[in-house]
């Protein structure tokens, strides 16, 4: 057989990954968080682009100067006289998204406005400029290392074995690593150490728990043999295992129940009294909330979706002004930004809004009676009831929340699962059965301590098929400890 060169013709289909087709698909899976910080940097690179205000025109609608105004909330618009109209095959399983927008608009709360004496309107008034700095826990043992150390060499050390300390208030550095980075010896960091561990909070910078506790239970004059002995078994009391610690403190039944009282009222956590890093509060993106004829009604949360306009003014003016090539093409290219930007922003929420209409549509029984009616459900059922695919679905509920009646939940909470049914049945959530396990856990009497087994027979009962081994894994992730712990901390709360 001879090899011979020539051409051909072929034609053929292929998904070109354009940057604009990349940037649709990293818009669907950021949180409102992550989307305004990616929006305030478009605002700051692309001059095409403005933000939108509460008191501006309605969307779309020119403004006296002749702005055009674009919302990403999702709305009816005349995408066909918009440049780049290809952004639609960035979501080409998305083609026949639904335009109606939400019934019901959200409320939305009125900014303060005349703060300060006489009711004045001043933009540089700053409230937080007049609330105090929080006290840190690094700063807070500085300033008592300061007091209580002269020795510059010293103090270098301290300072050192302050930035290992972790915000609950524990010595995280290996000492022999620190002396050695730091050129100098053992005894000498260890004598530093033990100034930092009289400071106040009491148990702080210990090197572990048991640690932590002595420091503690020192100060508090209880640190005599018997209780040296229990903290160094705190794995006995972890447990619950009384018998051996009475044994290795040399105890009676009443002299370790007020030994075990003490403890508890300790700190094992002493660094959290202190400011540490702001936790940001979960805000939905969706809101659910039951209609007048009892449908559900879905609404995206419209303070999380950043407000964009695009400036056909000044687009105007900058273009008619270029003369170079390389200035029309920056122009074209930031209205070309620009344009995407906007669209993406409202296919996203339009995104967001089949999905969630879709989960809530499948999951109706957990809105109106609980998490004990929770379905099974996957991506791929979502994803052909809309006429999406999973992909985009996976991308559309990550880090994205939804705000009901029973709570917010992420969008994942709702994918749960399959577990059987023992009688032929509908199959059962893998979460409404857990919640199950909790309950009968927590409905159970200190008489009447259930184990795996016997939580199995009673799921079986109920209609639920399930292994013991299923049941001991969801017990641990739930936390829960076994049932020979749970006995001994239920005689031990009788006793109390």
């Amino acid at each position: 057989m001879a090899l011979t060169q020539r051409l051909q013709i072929r034609q053929s289909q292929a998904l070109v990954m354009t940057p604009q087709l990349l940037q649709a698909i990293k818009l669907l899976q950021l949180s409102n968080l992550d989307l305004v910080a990616y929006v305030e940097a478009e605002l700051e690179r692309n001059p095409l682009l403005d933000r939108a205000v509460d008191d501006e025109p309605a969307p779309d609608q020119p403004s006296a100067d002749g702005q055009t105004w674009s919302d990403s909330e999702p709305n009816s618009s005349t995408r066909d006289e918009r440049p780049d109209a290809q952004i639609d095959d960035a979501f080409a399983d998305d083609a026949e998204a639904d335009r109606s927008r939400t019934a019901d608009a959200l409320p939305r709360y009125s900014e303060w406005a005349g703060i300060g004496s006489g009711g004045r309107d001043d933009s540089d008034y700053n409230l937080e400029a007049f609330l105090a700095v929080e006290t840190t826990l690094a700063g807070w043992l500085r300033e008592q290392l300061m007091l209580a150390v002269t020795d510059p060499v010293q103090r270098m050390i301290g300072q050192y074995l302050i930035d290992l300390v972790d915000e609950a208030g524990y010595l995280a550095g290996d000492l022999d690593a620190v002396a050695e980075k730091l050129g100098t010896s053992l005894k000498d960091v260890e004598a530093v150490l033990a100034v930092l561990q009289d400071f106040d909070p009491s148990g702080i910078c210990a090197r572990d728990l048991s640690e932590c506790l002595a420091r503690q239970l020192k100060e508090r004059d209880r640190l005599d043999p018997a209780m040296q002995a229990l903290i160094g078994r705190l794995d006995l009391l972890a447990k619950r295992d009384f018998a051996t610690l009475k044994k290795v403190c040399g105890v009676g039944d009443e002299d370790l129940v007020e030994m075990v009282a003490e403890i508890r009222r300790l700190n094992p956590k002493p660094g959290l009294a202190f400011g540490s890093t702001i936790v940001q509060p979960i805000v939905p993106d969706v809101f659910v909330r039951s209609g007048p004829d009892g449908d559900w009604i879905v609404e995206l949360n419209s303070d999380t979706l950043p407000k964009v306009l695009l400036n056909q003014s000044y687009y105007s003016q900058v273009s008619a002004a270029a003369r170079r090539d390389t200035e029309k093409s920056y122009v074209a290219e930031c209205l070309q930004n620009a344009t995407w930007l906007v669209r993406a922003l409202d296919q996203r929420a339009r995104t967001i809004l089949k999905v969630a209409k879709e989960i809530v549509r499948q999951q109706d029984a957990f809105f109106a009676r609980g998490v004990e009616h929770l379905r099974p459900l996957n991506l791929k059922t979502v994803a052909e009831a809309i006429g999406m695919h999973e992909s985009t679905v996976s991308r559309v509920t990550a880090n994205k929340y939804m705000a009901t009646g029973r709570g917010i939940f992420e969008l994942k909470y709702f994918f749960t699962s399959a577990i059987a049914a023992s009688d032929g049945g509908e199959a059962h959530s893998a979460e409404a059965v857990r919640h199950r396990i909790k309950q009968l856990i927590d409905a159970e009497s200190a008489a009447a301590v259930l184990s795996d087994d016997t939580i199995v027979e009673r799921l079986r009962a109920a209609g639920i098929d399930i292994a013991r081994r299923t049941v001991a894994k969801y017990r641990e992730a739930m936390r829960i400890p076994s049932s020979v712990r749970r006995r001994r901390e239920k005689q031990v709360a009788v006793v109390n």
